[in-house]
């Protein structure tokens, strides 16, 4: 039987540093890989898995037992273990998001790890391996940009979303390269003077958390291991991650249709959200 564990902000931080290495550790083995020789499968949904999808699943898995062994957790390589619904605190991973990216030969895909608590990602980290960068943080906590090279590990730099743009000012909307969608062209068509910033996999969250764009939508349906780390990470920076109609997302309680968010909206200052 599960033991019920809640993880609240103050025991969060105390799990950032060494959450943080693992997910590091995760990128470093993706990095491994050879992608020019790599074998690539396509799962039921038709999305590509790799060797590298593997590995770093099993790096986290292998990880969190030693950290957090009490805590359950959902992953996209392994949902079929998963029991929902999760009513307390859990782990929710992509141990390689932006795969397509991957296989492309790109740099813009991630390691994403969040804590949910009571459905709302409370901690999170997106790391992005190939650019030796990483996004953190703990809502009520702040959040940091931290640098790292293979397992070392560079000083944090705290970071915050931008406010929301004067009359005039561009809004600067971060897109997807690999599931662009009519209603999210739309959506960024409807923003003053939008200019697009056309980037990979969950880096888009990263941008907003550190106030280089100022709005992420996408209104298709994505998975819950896709957002929730970035969720975290953007609203502990000041931002907002909500419904395509401004509510709250809720995690980790599983629908008919499975861990499916059908639409979002991340938006650096929260106060743009209510001008929707």
């Amino acid at each position: 039987m599960q033991v019920k564990r809640i993880i609240d902000g103050p025991a969060a931080s105390l799990l950032m540093e060494p959450l943080t290495a693992l997910v590091v550790k995760a990128g470093e083995a993706i990095l491994a890989v050879n992608r020019a020789a790599m074998r690539v499968d396509g799962k039921h949904d038709g999305s590509p898995v790799t060797e590298a999808d593997l590995a770093a699943d099993r790096i986290i898995a292998d990880g969190l037992a030693q950290i957090a062994a009490d805590v359950p957790t959902l992953s996209e390589e392994r949902t079929q273990l998963a029991s929902p619904p999760f009513r307390d605190s859990f782990f929710l991973i992509d141990p390689l998001d932006g795969t397509k990216e991957f296989v492309a030969g790109r740099d813009e895909f991630t390691v994403n790890l969040a804590l949910v608590t009571e459905g709302v990602p409370l901690l999170g980290i997106v790391a992005a391996p190939a650019l030796g960068l990483l996004w953190r943080g703990i809502i009520g906590r702040g959040a940091e940009r931290v640098r790292f090279d293979g397992v070392n590990i560079g000083a944090a730099e705290p970071v915050r979303t931008r406010t929301l743009p004067t009359q005039g000012e561009p809004w600067i909307a971060a897109v997807s390269r690999s599931h662009g969608d009519l209603r999210s062209e739309a959506f960024i068509d409807g923003r003053p003077n939008a200019v697009r910033k056309t980037v990979g996999s969950a880096v888009k969250f990263g941008r907003i958390a550190e106030g280089s764009a100022d709005i992420y939508p996408r209104f298709g349906p994505t998975c819950e291991w896709d957002v929730g780390a970035g969720c975290a990470v953007v609203t502990a920076a000041g931002g907002k991650v909500t419904d395509g109609k401004g509510g709250e997302l809720r995690f980790g309680q599983r629908g008919d249709t499975g861990f499916i968010i059908p639409e979002f909206i991340a938006w650096g200052d929260p106060r743009a959200a209510g001008r929707y």
